[in-house]
């Protein structure tokens, strides 16, 4: 198993898979989420870039602390995972949570990144879904992380996909209880306190980016999507019919269809660029 250390020394394990001398990928994962949930994304673009995964703070196998996480740690945490990669700059893909993320690093890192992707997201919490998030990690305190799991399940799965893939999410309810619920409070007390001053922020992003949602998505909304897109310049939207909070799973080969198109302009306008800095530099000589 390989392990980065964040700042406050903080393991944070990762794993990585694809051609060591491919374009970068790194994926970020949503609230209690670990490396796991990108698995159909992660074999997929295996084959064309280096593939870098990692378990955030209070999830999987890296270390859980207890009392509350921040966003911009997290932040900080990715950027670690790439030091000790290796890895000068990737692109960067964010699930919910994970989305939220992706944002602060494209803000605070804009060297360390090739494009963002910012998947099934927000730059800022309504009231109502703060009051979820609360309630969420009182079950989770309360009555252990099957009970929160089955709770949830209804709010990132879309009502079709639901009765299909119910038997895996009841099968899969006891492994959660296997994880630590003070981890996930620490988790969505970082969303909870999240300084949304980041938004204003956002018009600062230069680099290529997709924001992309389900329609039938009822935690983090279309709006939220457009609203993304509209703060962000180099920003494109991208709707996924059919498809709700889980889409990289209900929906992974269109969503991997979609993500992989732009990944594919993104990393050719990437390379462009850097082809014009090396001229600039040389000429400037």
């Amino acid at each position: 198993m390989t392990f980065a250390v964040a700042s406050d020394g903080i393991r944070l394990h990762y794993d990585q898979i694809g051609l060591p001398s491919a374009p970068p990928l790194l994926m970020i994962q949503g609230l209690g989420a670990d490396k796991h949930l990108w698995d159909l994304q992660r074999y997929y673009f295996a084959t064309r870039y280096r593939v870098i995964a990692h378990d955030n703070r209070g999830a999987g196998r890296s270390d859980k602390p207890f009392g509350a996480y921040s966003l911009e740690q997290m932040a900080d945490d990715a950027i670690a995972v790439l030091d000790h990669a290796g890895i000068d700059s990737a692109h960067v893909v964010g699930a919910s949570m994970g989305g939220a993320i992706t944002q602060i690093i494209g803000v605070k890192y804009p060297d360390r990144v090739r494009s963002l992707s910012l998947v099934c997201t927000a730059c800022r919490n309504h009231p109502w879904r703060r009051d979820l998030l609360a309630s969420w990690a009182e079950v989770a305190a309360d009555k252990g992380m099957n009970a929160m799991t089955m709770e949830a399940a209804r709010w990132v799965i879309g009502p079709r996909s639901l009765r299909r893939l119910w038997p895996a999410v009841s099968w899969l309810g006891p492994i959660g209880t296997s994880r630590a619920s003070h981890g996930f409070k620490g988790q969505v007390q970082a969303l909870l306190s999240v300084d949304e001053d980041i938004a204003e922020q956002l018009s600062t992003i230069t680099v290529p980016t997709s924001v992309i949602v389900g329609n039938q998505d009822i935690l983090t909304p279309r709006g939220d999507s457009e609203e993304l897109a509209e703060r962000i310049p180099t920003a494109e939207l991208i709707v996924l019919s059919g498809a709700a909070h889980g889409l990289m799973i209900e929906h992974a080969s269109t969503f991997n269809r979609v993500l992989g198109d732009f990944l594919k302009r993104a990393e050719k306008a990437y390379r462009a660029s850097t082809t014009e800095a090396d001229v600039d530099i040389r000429v400037a000589s």
